[in-house]
């Protein structure tokens, strides 16, 4: 509980204590409000977390006018996974999903982002602009060339979605050097619905708003969903090349950045 205007202070957990008020916001988000599981959760200290944890950096954002524990001071959160890592623990995260080829071939430098939350208080506010502000500064200090993760909508039945997913393959699929393609697993086509009988405003209406926007910035979908059961959603995967960006845009991930 905050009694104040929000404190944000961004930046990277450097500690046990702040890797768990992450993974605490990551249990409010995935397990309490969307209803996902795995093997590694901690429900009795209600955590989130995963074997890649140790791999990965994660950029916290921390309301420090919050009374309370710190560890419910964690409100907004990046997992971000730098290739040289990836390269470490054998794979991204998110190959699990896609077959990332394409991305690994192409020699420029990659960051995988995933676990993006924000607490339900925080959303539609100033708090995205910092955590992005964070991540842009990342971005920058790596020489990061493409991101990319996968993002989520809610539920696993695909057909309230087939207008939202036709939109995003028909409008925002992924140049073929960028074009990730999910698992022949578990591909789920999301061309569902011919282009000429898309209604686009309805259509986005259901599209998250974190896809929405990096879909503003100029980020694109690779080819296929995945539906993942354990987590109870049904994911795309976004890619944002900064070589694409037009100059508004790309100024949010270039050292020519005004904050």
């Amino acid at each position: 509980m905050s009694t104040s205007k929000p404190n944000f202070q961004i930046k990277l957990a450097e500690s046990d204590a702040e890797l768990r008020a992450a993974q605490r916001l990551r249990y409010r988000v995935f397990v309490e409000e969307l209803g996902g599981s795995g093997a590694l959760i901690d429900h009795q200290n209600r955590l989130e977390r995963d074997q890649f944890d140790p791999f990965f950096d994660h950029l916290i954002l921390v309301d420090k006018s919050i009374i309370g524990e710190e560890i419910d001071r964690v409100v907004g959160l990046y997992r971000v996974l730098r290739q040289e890592f990836a390269e470490k623990i054998g794979q991204f995260y998110s190959e699990d999903e896609y077959d990332l080829s394409v991305l690994k071939s192409s020699g420029r430098k990659l960051l995988e982002l995933g676990r993006s939350c924000l607490h339900s208080d925080y959303r539609g506010g100033a708090a995205m602009f910092h955590l992005w502000s964070g991540l842009a500064d990342y971005v920058n200090v790596h020489e990061i060339e493409v991101l990319f993760g996968v993002a989520s909508f809610h539920g696993t039945d695909i057909g309230p979605l087939a207008q939202p997913l036709s939109l995003l393959h028909e409008r925002h699929l992924a140049p073929k050097d960028l074009r990730v393609r999910a698992q022949p697993d578990r591909f789920q086509r999301m061309d569902l619905i011919p282009e000429a009988q898309i209604d686009r405003v309805k259509a986005m209406l259901k599209v998250p708003s974190l896809i929405k926007a990096y879909l503003r910035l100029g980020g694109f979908v690779g080819e296929g969903a995945y539906i993942d059961h354990l987590f109870n959603t049904i994911d795309v995967c976004l890619i944002m090349d900064t070589g694409r960006m037009n100059a508004k845009n790309k100024s949010l991930y270039t050292k020519e950045r005004n904050l």
